[in-house]
């Protein structure tokens, strides 16, 4: 897991993390349920509908919400796939592929 996701003790995320980020971290501040911190993540989600890695992690927020119909409209205009059923295995996945995307869009950049 990235290192920047690991502080859950913490109020809120890192303020330099990618919005697609900050919405795993409220989603894994509430261990994956619904509830307060998965309406701070949805709510990124929804601010920024039709930005791929946000649309990803919409679709994990629906998976856990169990709105199976929705989850996969939103694993659609993704673009992605479930890795599988368990919530822990989809959110490590996605955290593991959009950590790669940005470190390698910030390299680019660089």
């Amino acid at each position: 897991m990235q290192t920047y996701l690991q502080a859950f003790d913490r109020a809120e995320p890192d303020a330099q993390l990618q919005l697609p980020l900050q919405a795993l971290w409220w989603l894994r501040k509430g261990s994956l349920k619904v509830g307060a911190e998965w309406e701070r993540a949805h709510d990124i989600c929804q601010s920024a509908e039709g930005n791929r890695p946000l649309d990803w992690v919409h679709a994990l927020a629906h998976l856990i919400e169990g709105d199976i119909g929705n989850a996969n409209y939103w694993y659609r205009r993704a673009g992605e796939q479930r890795t599988g059923s368990d919530h822990e295995e989809e959110w490590d996945h996605i955290v593991e592929k959009l950590g790669q995307e940005f470190s390698t869009a910030r390299e680019s950049a660089s």
